[in-house]
């Protein structure tokens, strides 16, 4: 297994643990502020963190749907597909004093890289943790392509 490293987000808000070999993208390229992006430097794997408004319109399982889609929107994907979505239990995560619902969602994507042609389909892993005290929608995306 790889070693793995503390890795302040958003200022030191909170952490996450990450392989020691992450590379931050905002050391390459301009990120959002709302986002911190990390990629596996050999596989083009992607941890993507979002903090993002609350959207109080959709509840449950369509909250993490709405995501999901709203992500190939903006990636410009050809095609989405959700495989499956399930509640993630809140007893075991570290905001669960302020989280009233979490779920994970998986699926693909159908998306043409920058400057290419060719869609290849990306499977993507998606945490969704609401937290409507601080009109968040806190989204975790691991992005797996072929």
């Amino acid at each position: 297994m790889e070693p793995m490293r503390d890795c302040p987000l958003f200022g030191g808000a909170f952490s996450a643990i990450l392989p020691t070999g992450a590379i931050d993208v905002s050391d390459l390229r301009p990120v959002p502020d709302n986002q911190e992006v990390f990629c596996h430097p050999v596989t083009d794997q992607s941890l993507i963190v979002e903090l993002l408004e609350l959207q109080a319109h959709v509840h449950g399982e369509a909250a993490a749907r709405y995501h999901f889609e709203d992500v190939g929107g903006v990636q410009g994907a050809r095609a989405v597909h959700v495989e499956s979505v399930q509640p993630l239990s809140l007893e075991n995560l570290a905001l669960r004093g302020c989280c009233q619902e979490a779920w994970v969602l998986s699926g693909k994507q159908q998306i043409a890289k920058e400057n290419q042609q060719v869609a290849k389909d990306v499977t993507l892993h998606q945490a969704l943790l609401r937290l409507p005290q601080y009109q968040t929608d806190l989204l975790l995306t691991f992005n797996q392509p072929p």
